[in-house]
């Protein structure tokens, strides 16, 4: 196949790029390298992509004019997948008009490329934040999501609002995915298990919000990307050509979409996570309860009866087995117990 991946030295992005060229589809990455975190970790995936030959790379922001349109002109991509945005729920708080930029105007951009130049299947990443406050355990698709609780939810819903739309009005069959708080090698220096592991490696206490009785749904990199690879086939029908496949179904009634949740569905209590980073580590971290931040919520899960039923079980990896991983690759990257500073 010919994949366009946005956001392709992103961690989510290049892991899945990775997985894709090594099975010999061509794939084209596409990323501005904003410095929300260390571009130089962005630049040393790209260069770990760079090794396929199948891999072309562009480097351009979503909210360019034309920047996208060009790139599926030129490319004409059968797959889409589209993991470039914003990310962060505490730092849409500081600057959200980057948020409405990359994930507003750059998913629009994106989906009038997609109308000028249409591609069989575009998969949409999303958040399980889109779910906000109120939202009931385990966190299904047919939920009524209308409460975020952070701007950065706020145009994740919007996002998938607008691939609906196009969905329906130019049909471009769309898969939007609400990703439950990935983790794993090469992952974000702005995520928990990251900033965690640099600080107890140089002796810095860390900041455990909620005391550690917050729970999340923590995905492993790996399940998510084999989630990701297995639904590219799922397309979803137009209507009338197929029907919903289940009561967990989100097909929608009027375009080719639906929702899908890519999670474990079996949530840790983030004091259970740093304990095993602890053991990992072979270290003790000085914990600092603080209250939860505004924007974060007290407990994710996802329910995975719709991804079971598009694509059968897929891996859940533990953490006491995806946690030692991610310990091994941030020793070998960073060599010693102080990472570089950027």
């Amino acid at each position: 196949m010919r994949v366009l991946v946005t956001g392709s030295a992103g961690f989510i992005g290049h892991a899945l790029s990775r997985r894709l060229l090594s099975e010999g589809h061509a794939v084209t990455g596409f990323d501005g390298f904003s410095d929300y975190y260390d571009v130089g970790l962005k630049r040393a995936r790209h260069a770990d992509l760079a090794g396929f030959p199948a891999f072309q790379a562009v480097e351009a922001r979503l909210e360019t004019p034309g920047a996208l349109l060009d790139t599926v002109a030129r490319h004409r991509p059968e797959i889409v997948v589209h993991l470039a945005a914003q990310a962060g729920v505490r730092y849409s708080l500081e600057n959200p008009a980057a948020y409405v930029e990359a994930n507003i105007v750059g998913t629009a951009n994106l989906l009038e490329a997609l109308r000028a130049h249409p591609v069989r299947h575009l998969l949409l990443a999303s958040t399980s934040s889109a779910y906000g406050g109120g939202a009931t355990s385990p966190f299904r698709e047919t939920d009524r999501s209308v409460t975020p609780v952070s701007f950065y939810a706020a145009t994740k819903l919007a996002t998938e609002a607008m691939a609906h739309s196009y969905a329906h009005l130019f049909g471009v069959p769309t898969t939007a995915l609400r990703f439950f708080t990935v983790y794993g090698p090469w992952g974000r220096p702005d995520m928990a298990l990251f900033l965690f592991t640099r600080k107890i490696l140089v002796g810095q206490p860390i900041e455990v919000f909620s005391g550690g009785s917050a729970e999340r749904d923590f995905t492993y990199i790996d399940d998510l990307v084999e989630g990701l690879v297995r639904l590219m086939d799922r397309v979803p029908p137009k209507p009338g050509e197929g029907g919903p496949i289940g009561e967990a179904d989100t097909l929608s009634p009027v375009a080719p979409y639906r929702l899908v949740n890519i999670g474990g569905g079996r949530p840790v209590r983030l004091g259970r996570m740093i304990d095993v980073l602890e053991e990992a580590l072979g270290r003790s971290a000085e914990r600092i309860p603080l209250p939860l931040p505004p924007g974060d919520v007290t407990a994710t899960r996802a329910s995975t009866a719709l991804l079971q039923a598009l694509i059968g079980t897929v891996p859940e990896t533990p953490i006491e087995t995806g946690i030692p991983a991610f310990v091994r690759w941030y020793r070998e990257v960073y060599r010693t117990d102080v990472q570089p500073a950027g």
